[in-house]
């Protein structure tokens, strides 16, 4: 009997352990996946980075990282408890690529997005007039690379305003073009510029909240949004990329090029 009551004690025992160690939590070294769909907006000396929201419950925030090539050296910007960031204070002009990482509350971390995502901040204005080259010559066409209004026939013209006899003309010399990107609902509605379908007469009819894209003769990319038009003048938005050549005047993703993490190198402060 006495070894009886010892195999139960033991039994027991051995019972409690094992129950204790079952209720014990279960450390979670699992990173949350990759975030995915990432997308950027140009703006003057900064970008807005936008990404889908991961699904996976347990995912606290994500942290942003950038580089001067896809496949350079990544240095952490900033941290984002939401699906989007604003990188400020850049230099227009300048290529910068952008990768998100998203982390758990067990500070687990992902990694690096795979979608190419940059951006090239770009001078842009608002709300800018210039007037009917028959009336007010001096005043009729503007150059992006000054930033400043100038007469309809200046060499530095890289486009003008024309009513002619009741009808509203956006214009450009031979050596650039212009194409009428249809009604959008602001100037950034439009990501680049396009291959082709340029108007083969220089000219345009200015439409209230159609947006432009002109290939300056230098070989230059812009785009105005027409605001506003009297038979006066015209009011407009516009942005200018400075980058010779390049077609972003907002940049997309490449949601096909994938690349190894072991191929990119990141430092994570």
């Amino acid at each position: 009997m006495k070894n009886l009551r010892y195999l139960f004690l033991i039994l027991t025992l051995q019972a409690i352990i094992t129950s204790c160690f079952m209720n014990l939590p279960v450390e979670d070294l699992t990173p949350p996946a990759p975030p995915k769909n990432i997308s950027v907006i140009n703006a003057d000396k900064r970008v807005e980075i936008y990404w889908k929201k991961n699904s996976e419950s347990d995912v606290a925030g994500y942290n942003i990282y950038y580089s001067y090539s896809y496949n350079g050296k990544y240095t952490l910007l900033g941290s984002s408890k939401t699906n989007y960031f604003i990188d400020t204070g850049l230099r227009n002009g300048i290529k910068y690529y952008y990768a998100v990482t998203a982390y758990d509350y067990n500070n687990n971390q992902s990694e690096l997005s795979f979608d190419v995502a940059y951006g090239v901040p770009r001078p842009e204005g608002f709300n800018q007039s210039i007037f009917d080259c028959r009336r007010f010559p001096n005043n009729s066409g503007y150059c992006f690379s000054k930033f400043s209004v100038v007469p309809y026939n200046s060499q530095d013209a890289d486009f003008y305003f024309e009513n002619y006899q009741g009808n509203y003309y956006l214009v450009v010399h031979d050596d650039s073009d212009i194409k009428d990107m249809g009604l959008t609902q602001d100037i950034y509605d439009i990501t680049f510029a396009p291959n082709s379908g340029w108007s083969p007469t220089k000219d345009e009819i200015a439409k209230v909240g159609h947006t432009y894209v002109i290939w300056t003769w230098d070989n230059h990319f812009a785009k105005i949004r027409v605001k506003n038009i009297t038979p006066d003048r015209i009011v407009f938005d516009w942005a200018y990329q400075t980058v010779k050549g390049e077609p972003m005047l907002k940049p997309i993703k490449d949601p096909n090029r994938i690349i190894s993490e072991t191929q990119r190198k990141i430092i994570k402060d």
